[in-house]
């Protein structure tokens, strides 16, 4: 829908996400409208994420399209594949599926609705499979192995890419050895001020003032305060594979 110019009127996004499943998906068993907008986050560059149940498909997929003056990504699935995804996403610790489903709004109800949701409401409840200690101290190999080569490297662009990968590494054994989900991209932040928002923001901080400033000490630091209760860096006598 366009208005007298060339910008483009945007649907709300119910009835954009309804309007597309009846033009899209008109004999689906179900489907639920997810993601950002339903929890109120929405952004001017948002989409509207649908989950689809289609009872007899044989395969699952994903699309995206553009449609009511939305970008919208589908994840089309039938009740098998959609649990299958459940299981996979939990065993990465980054339940997107299952989140969708728990917190998604039925644009198409079915009696397989509260059924998927119960089920994706469990799995989020419970938390990602937890690491054994084996996991544990690989994880605080390589982020010592990375906080050592952070410390050294005097090249700055170097030192930028070594710092995202701590960032990331960082998060994951925070929320894993505390049980929790992790994220990637905007979720890293996320997952971590669901887990304390005291830590997130502490993580937040460290990162910026290397950014901005080139200030690595608040980095250092924070990485060592994690290891610390689990032992501290470990390099010396870390073996894989040794028999």
């Amino acid at each position: 829908m366009e208005n007298g110019g060339n910008h483009v009127i945007r649907t709300s996004a119910i009835e954009a996400a309804k309007l597309f499943i009846q033009e899209n998906f008109p004999t689906c068993q179900g489907a639920l409208l997810g993601g950002s907008v339903v929890r109120g986050e929405e952004t001017s560059t948002s989409d509207l994420d649908i989950v689809v149940i289609e009872g007899q498909l044989p395969s699952e997929y994903r699309e995206s399209f553009t449609a009511y003056g939305w970008p919208i990504e589908v994840f089309v699935h039938n009740s098998v594949t959609l649990r299958h995804y459940f299981q996979s996403d939990c065993k990465r610790a980054r339940p997107s599926l299952p989140r969708m489903v728990s917190e998604g709004i039925p644009l198409v109800d079915h009696p397989i609705i509260p059924i998927l949701k119960k089920e994706a409401d469990t799995l989020l409840r419970d938390g990602p499979p937890k690491w054994n200690a084996s996991t544990i101290r690989m994880k605080r190999y390589f982020l010592t192995d990375a906080l050592d080569d952070f410390i050294g490297s005097t090249n700055r662009g170097e030192s930028i890419f070594i710092a995202n990968s701590i960032g990331e590494s960082l998060h994951e054994f925070v929320l894993r050895t505390n049980g929790h989900w992790i994220g990637s991209s905007k979720w890293i932040v996320r997952a971590l001020q669901e887990y304390d928002q005291h830590f997130a923001g502490k993580y937040v901080d460290a990162f910026e003032r290397f950014y901005r400033k080139d200030d690595k000490k608040a980095v250092v630091k924070l990485v060592e305060s994690v290891l610390q209760p689990h032992g501290g860096r470990l390099f010396e006598g870390f073996s894989v594979g040794k028999e």
